[in-house]
């Protein structure tokens, strides 16, 4: 059900599956008033929580059950989850600057969840294609002393639109991004330089940018060039074969030359792959103190 209590579009069955959840996993909370601002909270583990963000070109028919297996998979091991919903671009109220204010106030409102100690210097945020996008832009300015009440310690891009100017001039997904800022970057280039991460670099946090070499979706040429602008505070990821969908699957197995689970991507050990050889420290949402199950 959606918040409202009407009943959302169905899914195709390849995406329906993903939207499974253990019973009373998780409560309601609200952000604000209007009907899609609101998230799903999770709670457990000691304070370190995972902001996650979900994708579908910003469209309303992509909704944040999307991320159920993700949320569920890291709540098993030990972190608290917020899982949000927000306005999309064909919804009123959406698109710039309307998706992009949900986003930031729902990541704000996660220091306020429930009964349960949330510790602000352990938020990371997860962001699946354009919730990639919306996780990485959301981080942008977000310093302390800045006067925002969460700072992230790190960020994770699954399949990330993560460079919303070349996404236009793709015309990606029937010209997603120009729809999303109103134009494309020649007409609004003052919008792009707000609302596009590639054109705010460096953010100030540590990435971790994770992409299939097979997503027919999202090009994995945006998360190489992402990452090739941003320096050394992201970490490119590159998965041979893996598709769009994959990487919100903790359990489906992939490749041998590929990680076989979603939290080799993101471990809860605080370091992902390639840690051990890169000059520069860890990125990984903050891990929660005590040992992970199945760990």
């Amino acid at each position: 059900m959606t918040a409202t209590g009407g009943v959302p579009a169905a899914y195709p069955p390849e995406l329906a599956r993903f939207t499974a959840a253990p019973p009373d996993a998780y409560r309601t909370v609200r952000y604000g008033s209007a009907t899609d601002q609101y998230g799903e909270y999770w709670p457990g583990g000691d304070g370190s929580v995972v902001v996650l963000v979900h994708g579908g070109y910003w469209r309303s028919r992509y909704r944040l059950d999307l991320m159920h297996l993700v949320a569920a998979d890291l709540n098993a091991r030990g972190y608290a989850v917020w899982n949000i919903e927000y306005r999309r671009m064909d919804m009123p109220g959406g698109g710039w600057p309307g998706t992009f204010d949900d986003v930031a106030a729902a990541l704000d409102a996660v220091v306020g969840l429930g009964d349960d100690a949330v510790d602000p210097a352990r938020v990371g945020l997860i962001g699946h294609s354009a919730g990639g996008h919306l996780a990485l832009w959301a981080c942008c300015g977000r310093k302390p002393n800045s006067g925002a009440r969460t700072v992230p310690a790190a960020v994770v891009s699954l399949a990330g639109v993560c460079d919303l100017t070349l996404a236009a001039r793709l015309g990606l997904s029937d010209g997603a991004a120009s729809e999303l800022l109103g134009g494309d970057p020649d007409e609004r280039p003052e919008v792009y330089a707000q609302a596009d991460p590639m054109a705010r670099v460096p953010i100030g946090v540590p990435q971790l940018v994770v992409h299939g070499t097979a997503d027919t979706h999202v090009p994995v040429v945006l998360s190489r060039r992402y990452v090739a602008g941003v320096g050394p505070e992201a970490e490119l990821l590159e998965l041979p074969g893996v598709d769009h969908f994959e990487l919100i699957d903790p359990g489906r197995p992939r490749g041998p030359a590929s990680p076989r689970s979603w939290h080799d991507c993101c471990p809860p050990t605080g370091r992902p792959p390639g840690a051990d050889r890169a000059p520069r420290g860890p990125v990984a949402v903050p891990p929660p103190a005590r040992s992970a199950p199945g760990q």
